[in-house]
């Protein structure tokens, strides 16, 4: 396996794996950047199998990172937001086993978005060990998916993308339309 680094390495150039991985750091700390299409581009420029593992070291990095800015002040303002997420809340007021699995559990859930983990995890008792550990277990399996998914968008014809992307757009507007119409009541 590190043979197969090294060749990609050689291959792509030490400023192209350095470049993602700091944008995926600075995707994390940002928060609500989704990282889909920074996979996607790992994807097409480093092959499948490459990519995704680029991917799942620079989001677990930047995970980390982003945890332990929030955590040192970096976002002061971090324990003035209000969690409506039940597992969110709870995060905040766990730590060990617990936080564990729930850490676990919510990078697994393809709805939770990572930043709101890791805001959530800093402002609670979990230490950085545990929320790594937690982070890389769950980060795992969701990547697979989301790597598999795009792959599968990239290779799609055109006449399929565009009606995937119609009928996204069309869920996204329903979505933001039903929680904009929650908020008013």
């Amino acid at each position: 396996m590190t043979t197969h680094i090294v060749e990609l390495l050689g291959e792509s150039g030490y400023f192209a794996i350095i470049l993602s991985l700091v944008l995926n750091i600075l995707i994390s700390i940002f928060a609500f950047i989704p990282s889909v299409f920074l996979t996607g581009a790992n994807i097409t420029f480093f092959g499948f199998l490459n990519g995704m593992m680029i991917s799942f070291f620079g989001e677990v990095l930047g995970a980390i990172v982003s945890f332990v800015l929030y955590r040192r002040g970096f976002l002061s303002l971090i324990r003035g937001i209000k969690n409506e997420n039940k597992y969110l809340k709870r995060l905040q007021q766990t730590s060990g086993y617990e936080a564990f699995f729930l850490i676990l559990a919510l990078r697994i859930l393809p709805f939770i978005p990572s930043g709101l983990v890791n805001i959530s995890s800093s402002v609670s008792r979990v230490s950085w060990v545990t929320f790594g550990l937690a982070t890389m277990l769950g980060k795992l399996p969701a990547l697979i998916i989301e790597a598999y998914s795009i792959q599968q968008l990239l290779i799609l014809s055109k006449e399929y993308l565009s009606v995937a992307l119609i009928l996204i757009s069309i869920v996204l507007i329903l979505i933001i339309f039903t929680v904009s119409k929650r908020r008013h009541y």
